[in-house]
């Protein structure tokens, strides 16, 4: 007698709920998306310095050391360690929020409306409190069906997406790969967006992030908790 598989076949209903927890998920990386590229483009616009894109603020402050200037190396040093504890914070919150969106997204919200709120004369402490704000965002998902993403930056999402499509050029036919182009479709709309509003509003269209975010937070309630425990950090 065979003995009984420990891997039975999906049913249809698993298969159903398995294909809307991944478009759910997908929607929710595609408006999170748009809420990054506003704010790196509001808060690169507005101070000229990368808001979630730490990739260039490391190659700035590459350059700062080859050139001997001090006060930039510390600014732009000091910007990358506040990313990196945005990133540590969102897990904090996360984990205290039991894992759901809203507690996480509403302490985004808040932080990108004191940035909005604060005096335009000294933009330093504004520009902290939007990149903490987007390290933190960056806890609110992690993967969808497996498949990793990654939401204020997009060059791992163009490196997986053309990786896929050269397997796809071989004759592999899975398709998981195309999925990448939401990020960074979603950024890149949010990055117009948020150029147009920081045209009228400088550094104060961070008021419409923050709105974003909130919106965002409460809408997340109508996602099952336990499809949010497959996007959150463990």
């Amino acid at each position: 007698m065979l003995p009984a598989s420990t891997n039975p076949t999906p049913t249809a209903y698993q298969l159903h709920t398995h294909k809307w927890r991944g478009r759910v998920g997908l929607c929710l990386v595609a408006s999170l998306s748009v809420l990054a590229g506003m704010t790196d483009a509001i808060g690169f616009m507005a101070t000229g310095d990368f808001v979630s894109f730490m990739s260039g603020n490391t190659t700035r402050l590459a350059v700062a050391i080859s050139d001997g200037d001090g006060s930039q190396i510390l600014r732009l040093f000091a910007l990358i360690l506040m990313f990196v504890m945005g990133n540590a914070l969102g897990v904090i919150v996360s984990r205290l929020g039991r894992r759901r969106a809203l507690p996480l997204m509403l302490s985004i919200a808040a932080l990108l409306c004191a940035a909005a709120a604060w005096p335009l004369e000294t933009r330093f402490p504004a520009l902290v409190a939007a990149i903490v704000a987007m390290g933190m965002l960056n806890a609110a998902v992690e993967q969808v069906n497996g498949l990793p993403i990654g939401l204020t930056y997009v060059t791992g999402a163009l490196s997986r997406f053309g990786r896929g499509l050269g397997r796809w050029a071989l004759g592999e036919r899975r398709t998981g790969w195309r999925v990448q182009l939401i990020p960074w479709s979603g950024m890149l709309a949010g990055a117009v967006l948020g150029a147009v509003l920081e045209h009228y509003f400088d550094l104060q269209a961070l008021y419409a992030s923050g709105l974003v975010a909130a919106v965002l937070g409460f809408a997340s309630l109508m996602i099952p908790l336990r499809w949010q425990l497959g996007y959150l950090p463990r």
